[in-house]
């Protein structure tokens, strides 16, 4: 549900997360040099990517055996029948839809070791956390796409929420992965919509097997690492530059966290964004959307990987939420990170960044466009993520109107290799 393009990253490590114990814009940017013909050609291909997967999948039902193969692809997605009925019984506390139309989708990527061969990725203590979280924003016109990474060690306020095993938990002051880990998406959901008082109108979860499985069947999906990388922790032996990753080594690409940089968050969450641009990308082009013998497997695997709230689980309910998307450009497709800094309370945690974080709540409930770029003027009224400084950081630019402020961030179409 988000598009892309190729991915200029850094090496990473895979490590066991650590438990989430309580505590206490404007138009589309200018492509890179298309005019004219060219430019109405490379958008009109990236408009029907969006709808490709969708339609080949429905097709399928029309003709020969195609009923059997829609049947088999509809049946692999998992409903979430009981985080729908707990936030059932929340209803009247939850936020309202403000703007008719937009969508608000929560997509979770858990770090749940059961199923079949997650248990190698560590021991599996009986709980699941959510080791990726992305709140993706849809206009309501659909023409542009916000994706916001809410950190796992964010400190918020988590809800009293139902177990597993049917007890409930009290509300705690706690990192934000510890939602999942205690009532798994629909506390998620919960916390989020707590947070930003946005109203989360579907929600996603995908496992660590799930991921790897798109990844193979896509045949690799291509990054670009600035040095080689040689990470006995996360099994990566990879040369500098293009690198066609396979489900394994993506998975480690994607999770690496304490052995790159600093150790922070930060780069972590841009490598995810930038990866799934270019996994999306891939999907796109014409030699998988066209070829049903490639395409068969994505949608297996996708489908296959996917839990959802009941009114997207079924091709037809991901097909209705994705068509609306057909006509963004990837230069209207923004990814961020949640405006957030070092925890008061403790280093290793971090808190939001207000009044920065509540401006791009209050946008994103409002439908209003969200503006973000790689170097953000240090007079912007919402400079973004400020665990660290973006390289390239500029006083240069005129969007310091507290109606219009940028955050830090990329789009889409961005290309970090040249």
């Amino acid at each position: 549900m988000v598009v892309g393009a190729h991915v200029c990253g850094t090496e990473g490590d895979v490590s066991d997360d650590d438990a989430g114990t309580p505590l206490g814009g404007p138009g589309p940017g200018a492509g890179a040099s298309a005019t004219g013909d060219g430019l109405r050609r490379r958008r009109r291909r990236r408009r029907l990517g969006w709808a490709g997967v969708g339609v080949a999948a429905l097709a399928a039902g029309a003709v020969g055996g195609g009923w059997a193969l829609y049947a088999k692809l509809n049946g692999n997605i998992t409903a979430d029948e009981a985080a729908a009925a707990e936030l059932a019984r929340y209803e009247k506390e939850r936020p309202t839809a403000l703007v008719r139309g937009a969508q608000n989708v929560l997509v979770i990527g858990s770090d749940t070791r059961s199923g079949d061969g997650n248990a190698r990725y560590g021991r599996n203590d009986g709980t699941e956390r959510s080791d990726t979280t992305i709140l993706l924003h849809l206009a309501a016109g659909r023409d542009s796409a916000t994706a916001v990474s809410l950190p796992r060690d964010l400190m918020v306020d988590v809800p009293g929420c139902r177990r597993p095993d049917g007890s409930r938990t009290q509300p705690v002051f706690a990192q934000f992965n510890y939602a999942y880990e205690a009532g798994g998406s629909a506390c998620t959901v919960r916390t989020v919509e707590k947070l930003t008082d946005i109203r989360i109108d579907h929600h996603v979860v995908v496992d660590f097997e799930g991921f790897k499985r798109m990844v193979d069947a896509l045949d690799g999906v291509e990054v670009c690492l600035r040095e080689p990388v040689d990470d006995k922790d996360a099994k990566l032996k990879l040369p500098a530059g293009r690198v066609t990753l396979n489900g394994e080594q993506a998975l480690g690409y994607v999770r690496a966290r304490k052995s790159l940089g600093d150790g922070s968050d930060t780069d972590r969450m841009d490598r995810q964004q930038r990866f799934l641009g270019a996994l999306v990308s891939k999907v796109q082009s014409d030699d998988v959307l066209l070829n049903p013998v490639k395409l068969y497997p994505v949608l297996d695997a996708a489908t296959s990987s996917l839990t959802t709230d009941p009114a997207l689980a079924s091709l037809r309910g991901l097909y209705d939420l994705v068509r609306g998307m057909r006509g963004i450009p990837t230069e209207r497709v923004q990814f961020l990170t949640v405006p957030r800094e070092a925890y008061a309370g403790d280093a290793n945690r971090d808190q939001l960044v207000e009044p920065d974080a509540e401006k791009l709540f209050a946008r994103l409930r409002t439908d209003q466009p969200v503006t973000v770029a790689k170097e953000v003027p240090r007079n912007s009224a919402a400079r973004g993520d400020t665990n660290t400084e973006p390289p390239g950081h500029t006083e240069s630019g005129d969007t310091d109107s507290p109606l219009a402020p940028t955050f830090h961030g990329n789009t889409a179409a961005a290309h970090d290799c040249g």
